[in-house]
């Protein structure tokens, strides 16, 4: 249900209704590669927990990676046994890809995947989706390193997950605390729209997922789950590590250059305090003066040391000019991506062109300055001159907040019609469209909708629309966004495997 919303407050979110009994909410996705031994125990297990404690329709989809067994044959069992369950079949191997595969194919709102050994206790599995359900969050993880998580395992699997969660969050400042756990979930909506920004195929692709997912911003739910490691696993632990390894590199170089389109992530799903429009209260001001700060004071002990060398070999007043354009230049890059979150190259010789402009009025004041101090002052101490500096810096920096945020970086958001994700283009013929290696290109449009159940055959998908928040006038722009599933056949000439 929607309530009515007065001014300057938020709508309540919807929720997936659990009368509707034709399309199911949730898919939960096995991927597996010659599991014969352990696929139908699994999955009877899984399906039985559902059937008794889950409130919702469901489906679960085992999604064979190339598989040289058996698999496929009890995959296909398994599909005429149980209504619920779905056989899919791939000819390449790949978690990633299979996931993709599946969920960007999926009419379920609700996607979800767990490791066939069933490790994460299946209690864990109802609190995984019920924030995705209720609108709350748009990602899920299960996590075996809170505090309140009881799992059993060997010292050598303890160390190389805490590691490899160390790396994450010292090279790309990951807040999740567990991006290896096999038992995640993500609202339909929010994966048309991430999974083709994921270029990995196989290990590597959810800590990808969730990487992207933190950094537009959207809320990533954890649940601290029993976990109890499967002696016979088959992972390659060091090629995992290396791929891994290159992973995070290849991500934080693309996060580093402002190469990932994440502005089509941004605040996408569901409503943000931050969009309400409030009187008298300038958005992301308190950030923004934060950030100006902390460049603001750095700028000037650069200012102040690039001076203190010039003056060495020059008179004051060229000292002066020398270090405020040395230090300019620096100091708008650095409120360009800190303070204001411009990424990317797009307009960049612009705002240094206007962050000139600032730097003269900069530089009148403290040229002003000097020229007063030299006026009063014959042979000015060093110090003095110091001193007179730096207040002029001071009042030249508050100028220069003023002028960076109306007009150098003004909020474009105040002059869209649509409140979110205004600045993605209708699809259309002729719209520009994102690829990658190996998938087909992808057009983007608008906000993606919440999914309309309705009876749907069993073994057919089918294109749903879905959803978005609404407005914080209270309209509604409606749009749908048209993405190609990847197919089985799709080839990636980068993975190996």
């Amino acid at each position: 249900m929607r309530t009515d919303s007065s001014p300057g407050t938020l709508p309540a979110r919807e929720h997936l209704p659990a009368g509707d009994a034709g399309t199911p909410v949730l898919d939960v996705v096995i991927p597996v590669y010659n599991e014969e031994k352990d696929l139908q125990p699994c999955v009877l297990r899984l399906h039985d927990h559902l059937k008794r404690t889950f409130p919702y329709a469901f489906r679960i989809t085992i999604a064979d990676n190339a598989s040289t067994d058996t698999t496929p044959q009890v995959s296909q069992r398994l599909e005429a046994e149980l209504p619920e369950v779905r056989a899919f079949r791939l000819e390449q191997k790949g978690r990633g890809r299979a996931l993709r595969t599946v969920w960007s194919a999926s009419d379920a709102p609700i996607l979800a995947y767990m490791d066939v050994d069933l490790s994460t206790d299946l209690n864990a599995l109802l609190p995984l989706v019920a924030p995705l359900i209720s609108g709350h969050s748009d990602l899920a993880i299960g996590s075996r390193l809170s505090r309140s998580s009881r799992v059993v395992r060997g010292a050598k699997r303890e160390f190389i997950s805490r590691s490899y969660n160390l790396i994450l969050r010292g090279s790309l400042q990951a807040r999740f605390s567990d991006a290896q756990c096999g038992f995640k979930a993500i609202r339909r909506d929010v994966a048309q729209v991430l999974l083709p920004l994921v270029e990995d195929t196989g290990w590597f692709f959810d800590t990808e997922m969730l990487v992207l997912a933190e950094r537009a911003g959207l809320r990533i739910h954890e649940v601290p789950v029993d976990w109890v490691d499967d002696p016979d696993s088959t992972v390659h632990i060091v090629k995992t590590a290396t791929d891994d390894l290159k992973g995070v590199w290849r991500v934080g170089k693309a996060l580093a250059s402002g190469a990932l389109p994440l502005d089509r992530l941004t605040r996408p799903f569901g409503d943000d305090p931050r969009d309400r429009d409030v009187q008298d209260v300038p958005r992301g001001l308190a950030r923004q003066l934060v950030g100006f700060c902390v460049v603001g004071g750095l700028s000037t002990l650069f200012y102040l040391l690039l001076y203190s060398g010039f003056r060495v070999f020059t008179g004051s007043q060229i000292a002066n000019a020398l270090a405020l354009l040395v230090s300019a230049i620096a100091n708008t890059a650095a409120n360009r991506r800190l303070t204001f979150g411009v990424r990317g190259r797009g307009g960049a010789v612009r705002h240094q062109a206007q962050g000139l402009v600032v730097f003269g009025i900069g530089l009148a004041l403290t040229s002003g300055s000097l020229a007063a101090l030299n006026a009063a002052s014959s042979d000015p101490a060093h110090s003095t001159e110091l001193a007179v500096l730096i207040a002029a810096n001071l009042a030249a920096t508050v100028l220069r907040f003023l002028l960076f945020r109306a007009w150098v970086f003004p909020d474009r958001r105040d002059t869209d019609s649509t409140v979110v994700a205004s600045h993605l283009p209708v699809p259309n013929p002729s719209s520009p469209t994102y690829s990658m290696a190996g998938q087909p290109a992808v057009h983007y449009g608008p906000l993606p909708q919440r999914p309309v159940a309705q009876g749907a055959p069993h073994h057919t998908y089918e294109t749903a629309q879905f959803r978005a928040g609404e407005a914080a006038d209270g309209t509604w722009r409606d749009t749908t966004v048209q993405l190609q599933p990847v197919r089985p056949h799709d080839t990636d000439p980068r993975d190996s495997r």
